[in-house]
């Protein structure tokens, strides 16, 4: 290769890495700026550190404080700001709704150990407490846990006008979609426990609802039909008077043989 040639290849290749300099610095120099990142102001909060069951007594372990946006931040928060000592404040109160880990608290989802009942603070407005007997056998197994939705069901003999005949057994609806408190004296599910088997089951119920189940009691014995998840927002509290329709399951007993009938008042 001829020095001519040498010279003009080192000319070329010179004048391109200068292009591709100037080219690069003008594009550095064209390309916007990158917009800063607004920082929002933020203010701590009382939240759940981790869930709360219904029921359940706070401990301080169960709190902490978190970032939070300050524009979210509403009155019903509590505000590290104005309470420094509200997780020492609120141990020891009682959970009127659950908490999930990462969720505010609020005030009044809790009730203060030195206030009133539990059971009083969670009635909602008008409603009121009553409680039944209840065994594995007419309360679904011990299937049937506190939140649930039930059916109360009388079951009754009366006697047969025919003095030959055998005693008559009718079964009727006296209340539908009866939301359960507790069984027992538990609020909430037991840790790891699919059923809760007890001896009494607490009811909300209206005042003229717990007067119909008050006379029940007294004329046969009750039991608690389980209902699916999805009737939550069924009609509820039916009472005789309101149920048009009612199935009645009736034992005729002829001739030494035993036959079961349903028939519509």
């Amino acid at each position: 290769m001829n020095i001519a040639r040498v010279v003009v290849l080192t000319i070329a290749l010179s004048a391109g890495g200068v292009a591709a300099y100037l080219v690069r610095g003008t594009d550095e120099k064209s390309r916007p700026a990158p917009e800063p990142v607004v920082q929002l102001p933020t203010v701590e909060i009382l939240v759940a550190k981790s869930d709360i069951g219904l029921g359940q007594q706070v401990k301080p372990e169960d709190l902490q404080w978190q970032a939070w946006p300050a524009a979210a931040a509403g009155s019903n928060l509590i505000n590290r700001a104005s309470k420094a000592n509200a997780i020492q404040e609120t141990a020891g109160s009682i959970a009127r709704i659950p908490f999930f880990a990462g969720e505010p608290i609020r005030e009044q989802k809790l009730v203060k150990a030195n206030g009133s009942g539990f059971m009083a603070a969670i009635l909602p407005t008008g409603m009121r407490a009553i409680s039944t007997e209840i065994s594995p056998e007419t309360g679904a197994g011990g299937f049937i846990l506190p939140n649930d939705r039930v059916d109360v069901i009388l079951s009754k003999r009366d006697k047969n006008p025919d003095s030959k005949g055998a005693d008559v057994a009718q079964s009727e609806i006296i209340l539908s979609n009866i939301r359960v408190l507790a069984i027992d004296q538990a609020p909430k599910e037991k840790e790891g426990s699919n059923s809760l088997v007890g001896r009494t089951a607490t009811l909300e119920l209206k005042p003229e609802q717990a007067e119909t189940l008050a006379r029940a009691r007294q004329s046969g014995s009750l039991s608690l039909a389980l209902r699916s998840i999805t009737d939550a927002n069924a009609p509820e509290g039916q009472t005789e008077e309101q149920v048009k329709r009612r199935s009645e399951s009736v034992n005729v007993v002829r001739y030494g043989v035993a036959n079961q009938t349903t028939a519509q008042k």
